[in-house]
């Protein structure tokens, strides 16, 4: 008989996807500006075929909000991600800003940063480690670690 944990085992794979997804979300916020909607000018018909004609919307009104809350909304997500981080300690902290947190993302890899950006360099089994060690860190700040189903 093994022994019995009252935590819930994490799926790993999932879990890492869904850090990165978050980190993606992080970088689009940040890095890309945001649209704000404006209001149509044209006017609209619509054809209410007994339909109700009492309904009324203002449409200034309700595109203001949404520019409002969407660059609120925004920016509390980066912070959240941000201050996230900085708890972390120093190497995990510094191969999340290398690697996720920045404009190149794309044009950076694992490799590239556990060989040239670490100093002194580390190896590839090291980095996986720091970086499962953050990931993990990250979903439960962030609230987003996936469970594995229970087998009962």
């Amino acid at each position: 008989m093994g022994q019995q944990s009252f935590l819930p085992e994490i799926d790993r794979k999932l879990t890492q996807a869904a850090v990165e997804a978050a980190l993606e979300k992080y970088r689009i916020f940040k890095y890309m500006t945001f649209e704000a909607r404006e209001a149509s000018t044209t006017a609209g018909y619509t054809e209410r075929f007994h339909g109700p004609t009492n309904q009324t919307s203002d449409q200034t009104a309700s595109i203001a909000i949404y520019n409002a809350d969407q660059e609120i909304y925004r920016q509390d997500y980066c912070d959240r991600v941000e201050r996230a981080v900085k708890r972390m300690p120093r190497m995990e902290r510094f191969l999340i800003e290398a690697r996720y947190m920045t404009t190149e993302h794309d044009y950076i890899t694992d490799q590239k940063v556990y060989s040239f950006e670490f100093k002194p360099p580390i190896s590839a089994p090291k980095y996986i480690e720091i970086r499962w060690r953050a990931f993990y860190k990250l979903a439960l700040d962030l609230r987003i670690v996936v469970e594995k189903p229970s087998e009962a």
